[in-house]
């Protein structure tokens, strides 16, 4: 395929990389120099601007965008619009709240242009391990692209999910999971590294190789105590990137109970409220009554 690629940053180098080597021709475009640059030598074509990058794809046209969420990537697809052709595509891979989809293909329609809304996991590893796709699109426009989500995903891990902006509210709802899934994993380890005759990095490792826990998930917090077994230079501060939000607003909007993982967003925003988090650290020291350093 012939792809052109806005956004080369973390994700969008690693998008880029993976399409060049499943051979397809990826044309890209960042503002910033040393981001072409690194897509340059992954094997991409990179161009100055947008008009630029439009101009080196052959009609009709897949754009892939690959944007920080919110304005900034409503902006470029209210006006890339205009430089396109009946028959070009126009996809958002980045974390969009998936209620915008409808609104960027109401944009683009009056153009002939199509959307299709993608959730991507896999995060800066994907590159290596392939990504997680998840597709909301028509099926002649999912249809289209299967040779590039072939190339990028992990394992045949790429699925048409339903239409427009279920792509996005997928993601948004795994992200929502992956929230309740490391609180679990926290609150585990805490409750073994209260034990003072438990070796809580031996648990954790035995819990990764073969029992029901394992996980990627897993793996990276193993890594991260690995190389930082008394986790000198974390904070306790732990952000969110507003899909944990989204899964939130969703469940009240159609009365699902979705305790776990609303709880697991709370324990987010607690951990950012200095107050609330001295208390809580407080609680747990209490808790653990110093039974070990």
């Amino acid at each position: 395929m012939h792809i052109g690629l806005i956004g080369l940053g973390k994700m969008g180098s690693g998008i880029a990389l993976r399409l060049v080597h499943g051979g397809h021709d990826v044309v890209g475009f960042d503002l910033d120099p040393e981001s072409r640059s690194r897509a340059e030598t992954a094997g991409a074509r990179t161009v100055e601007s947008i008009s630029a990058l439009v101009a080196n794809l052959e009609a009709p046209r897949v754009i892939w965008v690959m944007l920080p969420a919110g304005d900034i990537t409503r902006g470029l697809i209210g006006e890339i619009g205009k430089q396109l052709e009946a028959g070009d595509l126009v996809i958002d891979g980045g974390n969009s709240d998936f209620r915008d989809a409808a609104a960027h293909q109401q944009r683009l329609r009056p153009f002939g242009v199509s959307f299709a809304d993608i959730g991507v996991s896999g995060g800066q590893w994907g590159w290596k391990n392939g990504y997680g796709l998840m597709v909301g699109a028509d099926a002649e426009s999912f249809d289209r692209i299967v040779p590039a989500l072939q190339s990028l995903s992990a394992d045949d891990g790429y699925r048409r999910v339903g239409g427009i902006g279920a792509g996005h509210l997928v993601k948004a709802i795994h992200n929502g999971v992956q929230y309740a899934i490391m609180q679990a994993y926290a609150e585990g380890y805490a409750l073994l590294e209260a034990h003072p005759d438990v070796d809580s990095f031996a648990g954790l490792s035995a819990w990764q190789e073969g029992s029901s826990v394992r996980s990627w998930l897993l793996e990276q917090i193993i890594a991260a105590l690995e190389e930082h077994p008394d986790l000198d230079g974390f904070g306790t501060r732990v952000s969110d990137s507003g899909m944990g939000r989204w899964t939130a607003e969703e469940a009240i909007k159609l009365a699902v109970p979705t305790p776990v993982l609303t709880t697991a967003l709370y324990s987010r925003f607690a951990s950012r409220d200095e107050g609330i988090a001295n208390k809580l650290l407080v609680a747990a020291r209490s808790q653990i009554g110093g039974q070990k350093s």
